[in-house]
């Protein structure tokens, strides 16, 4: 757990929501309880939440300002340290809202940069994060410290840290210019792994955050990748050899997670790492089958597909977690779709999904068929 800097307790969060336009009070409130659960995996603690419904956002409180006042008075009764919201707010609502309740206020995108900085554990994976980081930091420096320094660390000041980020633009600026550099150096590094790969059969892992990847990978590789049932666990790809002879040739890759309203910046910062999702030969979709919604979870992994140019990339579904579905609920092999229903921490299901990948290595591979 994080802790505020004052005490030992952990932060305490006020998470907050916004049904905009056409947007129903149910989906703002699917929306909150991820932000909550983001919340939870970067150590913090939900004490109220908000959700509105409005037409557009408010210019210079995003909510009302009514809300804004209901707002900064469960900031004082709740004890709050931290308001988040689902929304993407600008430097000017995010130093308004600050100087409204007298506490720290970041924005889910914010939120998320600090679970990647919490999460990172290779050099590369650190640098793309401190990238992503200080690119969007980059337009709200004027003000925003003055707010966070009431402050000691905690959720929304991981990576870089407060004094680097006091600095003025120009130094910033050449910050990013430095680390896009030494990202280069490490793409090129991979560049050269790409190649001992060449004549092998690449397959990649997609999927929604906490879908199950890292347990699938594991078991048709036997990696030994972290896993673990929280949001993105896993940062770095990581590519491994098809345990045993079935399929003969053929490669996985496991790759970040993706979420609803993920950060451009960490897509740029992570276009790198995403380059072998583009250069595979098969893309295995990975869904969380018992999620309520995994119809909008299968769009959102597809539209950060179509944005890394890989959206025509051969593609298998893969349906896991039936161990959490009623028998009756189990979507059959060789329905509408052609998604292959596994289990991957009661390995049921992993054969079939070994002999639909090898059907389609030996349609569009020949060369390295079984």
């Amino acid at each position: 757990m994080y802790e505020t800097g004052n005490d030992n307790r952990a932060e305490r969060v006020i998470l907050i929501g916004t049904a905009l336009g056409s947007t129903s009070k149910d989906e703002a409130e699917y929306a909150v309880d991820e932000l909550a659960r983001l919340t939870a995996t970067a150590g913090g603690l939900e004490v109220a939440r908000f959700i509105q419904k409005r037409d557009k956002p408010d210019g210079a409180y995003f909510i009302g300002r009514g809300l804004a006042e209901q707002v900064a008075a469960a900031v004082e009764e709740t004890e709050a340290d931290l308001v988040v919201f689902d929304e993407l707010l600008s430097p000017n609502q995010q130093r308004n809202l600050g100087e409204k309740f007298n506490v720290k206020v970041i924005d889910r995108a914010m939120l998320i940069l600090d679970i990647f900085a919490l999460h990172a554990r290779s050099a590369e994976a650190r640098l793309q994060v401190e990238l992503a980081q200080m690119v969007y930091l980059l337009p709200r420096l004027t003000g925003l410290w003055v707010h966070l320094s009431r402050q000691q660390g905690g959720i929304g000041t991981k990576g870089p840290g407060e004094t680097q980020l006091e600095t003025d633009r120009r130094a910033v600026t050449k910050k990013i210019a430095a680390l896009k550099e030494r990202l280069k150096k490490i793409d090129r590094q991979r560049q050269t792994q790409r190649k001992g790969r060449e004549g092998f059969f690449k397959i990649a892992l997609v999927g929604y955050t906490n879908a199950g990847k890292s347990t699938l990978f594991n078991c048709l590789t036997k990696a030994g990748v972290a896993e673990a049932d929280q949001l993105f666990s896993t940062l770095d790809s990581t590519t491994r050899r098809l345990a045993g002879q079935y399929p003969q040739k053929a490669v996985l890759t496991d790759t970040v997670g993706f979420i609803e309203k993920l950060p451009h910046q960490l897509v740029a910062s992570f276009r790198a790492t995403l380059e072998e999702v583009k250069r595979a030969d098969l893309v295995l979709l990975v869904v969380d089958c018992s999620d309520p919604y995994l119809d909008r979870k299968i769009g959102v992994v597809e539209r950060v597909l179509g944005d890394i140019g890989a959206a025509r990339i051969p593609r298998l579904t893969v349906y896991n977690k039936t161990d959490l579905l009623a028998p009756e609920a189990i979507v059959p092999a060789g329905s509408s779709d052609g998604a292959i229903p596994i289990s991957a921490t009661q390995r049921v299901g992993l054969n079939r999904l070994l002999a639909a990948i090898s059907v389609r290595l030996e349609q569009d591979f020949p060369k390295h068929s079984v």
